[in-house]
C-alpha cells in the first residue's frame, strides 16, 4: 500500500546549478525560520503594541510560507505521509497522559 500523497512530479534538470525545485525548497526553509522567528518575537514583546506588530508580520509570513508550500505541493516536489491510525492513537494517549501534568504547572 502507498503511504504517500503527492502530484505528479514536475521534472527539473539535474545540474550543478540551482533549478526551480532548489530556489522554492530554499525560500520555503527560509520562510519557516522567518515564522518561528516571529513566534518567538511576539512571546517575548515587551509591550502590546510591539507583540501586536509582530502579529501581524507573523501572519503575514505564515500566509507566504503556506502559499510557497502549496506550489511545491501542487508541482510534487512535497509529498505527505499517510498517518497510521495506530500511531495517531499512541500520540493522542501521551499526549492525554501529559496534559494533566501541563495544567498543575499553570
Amino acid at each position: 500500500m502507498n503511504n504517500k500523497i503527492s502530484n505528479q512530479k514536475t521534472e527539473v534538470p539535474q545540474t550543478n546549478e540551482m533549478n526551480d525545485k532548489d530556489y522554492i525548497t530554499t525560500i520555503l526553509s527560509i520562510e519557516k525560520e522567518i515564522v518561528k522567528n516571529y513566534a518567538t518575537a511576539m512571546t517575548e514583546a515587551s509591550n502590546d503594541e510591539l507583540c501586536n506588530d509582530f502579529h501581524d508580520m507573523f501572519d503575514d509570513v505564515s500566509e507566504m510560507q503556506r502559499e510557497v508550500y502549496n506550489v511545491m505541493f501542487k508541482k510534487g516536489w512535497y509529498c505527505l505521509e499517510v498517518a497510521d491510525e495506530n500511531k495517531i492513537m499512541q500520540k493522542l494517549n501521551t499526549l492525554e497522559q501529559e496534559l494533566p501534568q501541563l495544567e498543575n504547572n499553570n
